[in-house]
């Protein structure tokens, strides 16, 4: 019997293993005391050089006991209450019994007759989505990997509606994401066809920059193929002025696209979904749930007001989906063709919480990012850009007297003596060319005097190593 299988006569097997597997993170996490065992590089590497992948151990219990020395003890628990660096959110409990449904059946989204039922609950979680946003009842869309992936279809479908070849032109602010660079590469389009637009003091894009940016390039003879809006950026959380950005494609007839990969979570806010007025008017949105919907990754979807632009991305293959196919093929809508139902985990997590429990949990981390901005901004020690909209802040340990050059290298080392030690992971980035560090806060477990002592931390490391420096006793 091939006794690994998932069949009917290793059912018994399934349910033991599963129990072990489940058991095993269980466990880890009752017994952390930390979000991060603070291992090098090579400590951890080394732990897998002995391992000899063509011996099978063949029992679960030792090849669980291995993976929690090569794999758990070293990971990262981002639903741990200090670990603040990136976008990186505690997931629901319901999101992952769905995990093991969707592992175990293992349907793939592209055709109704590989999914069948997942093909109705996908599309109506966009629906859904879609409602929430205000889209319109022609609107459309998918579920994707992520938010790279969502944004480069967005762009793809964007270029195919500009109805003309030549030097196309991409208008984004210059805290947008990365994505937008990277799929104007994928999509040919050289590296110079994304237009950086200023920002404000509190890192929004500028609209009226936007506008003549935009006169300015047809003066030039490109063709303004896209603007991308960002609802969250992914350093700030600033969200641009959607409402006077839509205004501006409004008048120069320009596709708008509205990143909301990491602002998403509040259409569900019960509180601040005000934040998102003006994403009704976009002709296209990213929305990634792995982030403030708590949801397991991967999961994230791109919609788009009128569904017919995503003929851009449909292809028809005789053995797949044939053109006569009078079935709901989601492959008609994806640049994926495999593709898991990760639907499934925020159809169970809405079915069981709802929405409102996911938009208070968001309510709370934007309530803690602006008590953490409050404790930066009164202590002398310490230096914010801009107050937050979301739940990030980008602050530095700066004291009185001490000068950008040291504070450039003080505060990445503050950064690494904090991830040695494990007690807690925060992030690092570079605004207006200088070194700063950055609080992520997606986890409403983490209180206002974690964030303290976190801060206490990055205090009492800074001024050791200023000492360790040899920088003046003036700077405390």
């Amino acid at each position: 019997m091939r006794q690994h299988l998932f069949n009917a006569a290793n059912i018994e097997r399934y349910r033991e293993e599963m129990a072990r597997g489940v058991a095993a993170v269980a466990d880890h996490v009752a017994a952390l005391e930390g979000p991060w065992s603070g291992a090098g590089v090579e400590e951890v590497g080394a732990k897998l050089t002995r391992i000899d992948l063509d011996e099978p151990l063949d029992d679960m219990s030792d090849a669980l006991a291995e993976v929690k020395d090569v794999y758990l003890d070293d990971a990262v628990w981002f639903h741990e209450p200090r670990y603040l660096a990136h976008l990186n959110c505690p997931v629901v409990i319901p999101a992952l019994v769905a995990e093991v449904l969707v592992s175990s059946v293992n349907s793939s989204l592209d055709t109704w007759d590989q999914s069948a039922g997942g093909t109705h609950i996908e599309r109506r979680l966009i629906d859904w989505t879609a409602a929430r946003i205000g889209l319109g009842d022609d609107a459309d869309g998918v579920f994707t990997s992520g938010g790279t992936q969502s944004n480069l279809q967005a762009l793809l479908v964007a270029r195919g509606q500009a109805y003309s070849t030549g030097s196309f032109r991409i208008f984004a602010s210059r805290d947008s994401h990365f994505s937008v660079q990277k799929s104007a590469n994928v999509l040919g389009l050289g590296a110079d066809a994304v237009v950086t637009i200023p920002t404000d003091s509190r890192r929004r894009m500028d609209a009226v920059a936007l506008d003549r940016a935009i006169w300015d390039a047809r003066a030039s003879g490109h063709i303004p193929m896209a603007v991308v809006a960002t609802a969250g950026t992914t350093d700030y959380g600033s969200i641009d002025p959607l409402g006077d950005i839509a205004e501006v494609c409004a008048q120069h007839g320009v596709w708008m696209h509205v990143d909301a990969a990491y602002g998403g979570g509040l259409l569900a806010s019960t509180r601040h979904r005000h934040l998102l007025d003006g994403i009704e008017r976009a002709d296209s949105v990213t929305v990634d749930f792995h982030k403030t919907f708590f949801q397991p990754v991967s999961s994230s979807a791109v919609l788009f007001r009128r569904r017919e632009v995503l003929r851009h991305v449909t292809y028809h293959a005789d053995y797949l989906n044939p053109l006569t196919s009078a079935q709901p093929n989601q492959v008609d809508k994806s640049l994926q063709t495999t593709r898991r139902f990760d639907a499934l985990k925020l159809w169970l997590t809405l079915r069981t919480m709802g929405a409102d429990a996911i938009g208070d949990y968001v309510d709370a981390v934007i309530d803690l990012a602006q008590s953490g901005y409050e404790l930066i901004d009164d202590d002398p020690d310490l230096e914010v850009v801009t107050a937050p909209t979301l739940s990030t802040l980008v602050f530095r340990f700066h004291p009185t007297g001490l000068s950008d050059a040291d504070a450039d290298q003080v505060n990445p080392g503050i950064r690494r003596t904090i991830a040695g030690s494990g007690s807690a992971v925060i992030a690092g980035t570079t605004s207006d060319g200088r070194a700063w560090l950055k609080f992520t806060m997606l986890n409403p477990e983490t209180t206002t005097d974690d964030l303290r002592s976190v801060l206490s931390l990055v205090k009492d490391i800074g001024h050791q190593l200023l000492d360790e420096m040899g920088v003046n006793e003036e700077v405390r």
